[in-house]
């Protein structure tokens, strides 16, 4: 039996969003929206602001990276992209020491990209510059759907590895920093070939990285520790105890949909909390024990992942029940 597909029609941007600031902002400021675009760049955001004051200007949306606390700043336009916002997307930047700076816009003119790629390519690796563009869809009588489409992005895999190796040959990094990235490199290739929609962070020479799962606040992560020789796959709750303690109560059936027994770590000592898988016997500096470690990271970060989300994204709280 033929089943008939439908037809994928563009809808025009005003007809859901008549105006950037009281309409496209406010929409895109959302906790789940902002999520959507969070994971399409590999950043975990939280709105810190909506219409931030730079002097005299407004800045459309401030957000921080939850997983290093560096700004991120969004400006948006309902239409092509023009002079105009580049120059108020710069300023905003410098006013408010923004190290990732996405414009997202109806369509990108090509000089605009080209500005966007060549001041990737001219500032310091930490600096991030990002242009997407929204799209609307739908099939016949379907709900209108967002799409966030990257015309521009860092070239992070290809630079940062070259400027890595650069720091080594001038006694800056360690050959152990340099391992650190690499590992986390290839996880971001593992993840990118795997049947799971989680997105690794930027790769860092660091003993831990993160992955968005929709929910601020919350992230994936995979650590390694050399010491001990195991690799984890967790939920790391950043701040609120009281989301670790509505998990904690569904623990018998989380454990059973996951199949196996996590590490339930309140950490009351800390601010986060974590909720972990290990895997001994893994030691970093063995290169022939990658291929293993990345797989068991793979299928455990997803199988989190699918467990959690929608959990956390149903989670009421009693602080927000109270309000």
């Amino acid at each position: 039996m033929k089943k008939t597909l439908g037809t994928l029609e563009k809808v025009e941007l005003r007809e859901v969003w008549e105006r950037e600031n009281s309409d496209f902002t406010p929409w895109l400021a959302g906790e789940e929206n902002i999520n959507i675009l969070g994971q399409k760049i590999g950043l975990d955001l939280e709105v810190e602001a909506q219409e931030k004051s730079v002097g005299k200007f407004k800045a459309d949306i401030l957000c921080k990276d939850i997983n290093t606390d560096n700004w991120v700043l969004i400006e948006n336009q309902l239409e092509k992209t023009n002079h105009g916002h580049l120059g108020q997307l710069l300023t905003y930047a410098t006013g408010l020491d923004a190290v990732t700076i996405v414009w997202i816009a109806a369509s990108f003119n090509e000089e605009h990209k080209a500005t966007l790629e060549w001041l990737n390519k001219i500032t310091d690796e930490n600096y991030n510059f990002f242009g997407l563009e929204i799209e609307l869809y739908k099939i016949e009588d379907s709900k209108i759907a967002p799409n966030f489409k990257i015309v521009c992005q860092p070239d992070n895999w290809s630079q940062s590895i070259s400027r890595e190796a650069k720091r080594i040959e001038q006694g800056e990094v360690s050959e152990t920093k340099l391992k650190q990235y690499k590992f986390w490199t290839e996880l971001g290739k593992e993840l990118q070939t795997a049947d799971t929609p989680l997105k690794l962070q930027k790769a860092r020479p660091q003993h831990w990285t993160n992955l968005a799962v929709g929910k601020t606040g919350v992230r994936l992560a995979a650590t390694f520790n050399t010491q001990e020789e195991r690799v984890s796959a967790q939920l790391y709750i950043v701040r609120d105890k009281s989301m670790f303690k509505a998990l904690e109560n569904d623990k018998e059936a989380i454990e059973k949909e996951l199949g196996e027994k996590l590490s339930w770590q309140l950490l009351p000592e800390k601010a986060a909390s974590r909720i972990a898988l290990y895997r001994s016997n893994s030691d970093i500096e063995n290169n022939d024990d990658w291929k293993e470690m990345l797989s068991w990271l793979v299928e455990k970060l997803e199988k989190l992942r699918s467990v959690f989300s929608p959990r956390l994204k149903n989670l009421r709280l009693e602080s927000e029940e109270e309000n």
